[in-house]
């Protein structure tokens, strides 16, 4: 590493630029990756914090995919599921999208229909319901206060908790008012969205006595269009600049690598060996990306602390160590392409065999 160091330092405009191009492709990614995260947890978050080991959806119609917008189970299927051999509890879930008001303020919602106690933060009693904090906050509402759904108003018992379902923030109401609802804004027949469903069954046989659908809660994902299309966006847009990352990284170190081949020849002409040689260059090649990311890291959490709660950004390892490190893995494989210069460097070069 003392070529390397000493390069470093001699070098000081080479490692800068590269050092900031590294650490402004870790900003991007890291963005990118925490606005990902973000917006994944608005799509889903209510629906992971379902407890159950299978949600249970309607057979849709077509050919097309069970989503939870077209489910609509009935009492007759939550009923045969409770038969089922290796079912514990079937938990019916109704959930729809709407407005909510207080006073003057109005709010984008969505409505889950649960029955009480079925979780910590579930309404005790008809005519309740539990907000969750984005909710309270635009509506500007607190506990004790009344909020009005389709012309019904409802006492607010309970506000607490950040769940989101397809990008709006959750109010969780008994399961009767959920039909209710349902029934006053023209589907007065209905009975649940999904079934949360625990238990060790035969899940296939269950669903083909039942003409449903049952899956995973991370499976279920897939259910919810809007998550589909935007994670697939998103997450293809971070791979690609996995990718430029990998490349971008890679020919600034050949460059770099090939304007060193007449040093390299010196160092083999005195007696270094190449595997020295090349533990130097992906040495060096470590301190830029180290100090390259670790700046740009810094920044992504700056920026994630300052925008708060304007952005739906996720701020967590996953969102920054794990790009950082796959960055780092991605960095010193292009430099690994730079090697050619080091181990096919000829010590006769450097004493002028060829002029």
């Amino acid at each position: 590493m003392f070529v390397a160091l000493r390069d470093l330092r001699f070098a000081r405009g080479r490692f800068i630029l590269i050092g900031a191009v590294v650490a402004l492709i870790t900003v991007l990614v890291g963005f990118l990756s925490g606005l990902t995260g973000g917006l994944a947890t608005q799509n889903i978050s209510a629906v992971l914090a379902i407890p159950s080991d299978r949600l249970v959806f309607s057979a849709p119609t077509t050919d097309e995919s069970v989503s939870f917008a077209d489910s609509a189970v009935t009492e007759d299927q939550a009923t045969s599921w409770e038969s089922v051999e290796g079912v514990s509890s079937v938990e019916p879930i109704g959930i729809s999208q709407t407005r909510a008001e207080a006073g003057d303020a109005r709010a984008a919602v969505a409505l889950f229909g649960v029955q009480p106690g079925f979780t910590d933060s579930s309404p005790s009693q008809d005519g309740r319901v539990v907000l969750s904090a984005p909710v309270a906050r635009d509506l500007d509402v607190d506990t004790g206060d009344t909020v009005t759904i389709a012309g019904t108003s409802y006492t607010v018992e309970a506000v607490g908790g950040d769940a989101w379902y397809s990008h709006t923030p959750v109010i969780e109401m008994t399961l009767s008012d959920w039909q209710a609802y349902s029934a006053a804004t023209g589907s007065p027949d209905a009975y649940a969205t999904v079934l949360a469903v625990t238990g060790d069954a035969d899940w296939a046989a269950a669903d083909a006595s039942t003409t449903t659908i049952s899956q995973t809660t991370l499976g279920s994902l897939t259910a919810l269009s809007s998550f589909r299309s935007e994670i697939g966006s998103l997450l293809l847009m971070v791979a690609m600049l996995f990718g430029i990352s990998g490349l971008v990284i890679g020919a600034f170190f050949t460059v770099w690598t090939m304007q060193r081949k007449g040093d390299i020849a010196v160092l083999k002409a005195l007696g270094a060996s190449t595997s020295s040689l090349v533990r130097d260059a992906l040495g060096q090649a470590l301190i830029v990306l180290l100090t390259g990311i670790g700046v740009g890291l810094g920044l992504v959490a700056l920026f994630g602390v300052l925008v708060g709660n304007a952005l739906p950004f996720m701020l967590n390892p996953l969102t920054t160590v794990l790009p950082g490190v796959i960055m780092i893995v991605l960095g010193l494989a292009g430099a690994a392409f730079a090697l050619r210069s080091v181990t096919s460097a000829d010590p006769l070069t450097a004493l002028g065999s060829n002029r």
